[in-house]
């Protein structure tokens, strides 16, 4: 007997869950082992259930999907991840690839083609939805991302940053000094060529790491 491909839902809508597990248990193949609500709580149910695949939404709170996507893959890289979004915008799709991502969703996708992304995922394939992979192959061969020179930590940073988080707030939430995340905020602001936080949340909301 074929064993189930073994799946985790992460989206901080427990709606979008709940229609997303529905549709999943329509398909024989497939077996929902746990469902996330945040980034964090993603990453640390992936170290347990070792799912096959995780449908991951691109905007959730504590970790962005993005974040998550390469926690995830640090320490599970067999993983597949398809990320879900209502966002068709280049740089969205730009990052989850980059983090590692396999797969790139739109949510308003008919049930089949979700079923579809899934069992190509889990067969070793990538799955792009067609309603943005013209755009995402241009895109990809011109640009590359001003971002990747961050490294893990510096985005968890920026994106707390972005999110309106204080120096202390995030020394606090990432148990670091606030003398480091000042630090930190100066390294990226040099490698993105930014000088405001304005503009880090403008790049952040660009890059797909806050919604």
């Amino acid at each position: 007997m074929t064993p189930k491909t073994r799946l985790l839902l992460a989206d901080d809508h427990a709606l979008v869950r709940r229609g997303l597990r529905l549709i999943l248990s329509q398909e024989p193949t497939f077996d929902v082992v746990g469902e996330a609500s945040d980034g964090r709580e993603v990453v640390t149910m992936v170290r347990t259930l070792r799912p096959d695949v995780v449908l991951m939404d691109v905007a959730m709170p504590r970790a962005n999907g993005v974040t998550a996507v390469r926690s995830i893959l640090e320490e599970e890289p067999n993983c597949r991840i398809l990320m879900l979004s209502m966002h068709s915008d280049a740089a969205y799709v730009r990052e989850s690839l980059r983090a590692g991502a396999k797969g790139y969703l739109l949510k308003d996708a008919v049930d089949q083609e979700l079923v579809t992304a899934i069992k190509a995922l889990a067969s070793g394939n990538a799955y792009l939805s067609p309603a943005v992979s013209n755009m995402v192959l241009a895109d990809y061969r011109q640009h590359v991302s001003d971002a990747s020179g961050l490294t893990t930590r510096e985005r968890e940073v920026m994106q707390l940053l972005a999110e309106g988080l204080t120096a202390k707030e995030i020394a606090k939430r990432l148990e670091i000094s606030a003398y480091t995340v000042d630090a930190h905020r100066t390294r990226i602001m040099r490698k993105l060529q930014i000088s405001s936080i304005g503009e880090l949340v403008r790049f952040a909301m660009r890059a797909g790491l806050i919604s």
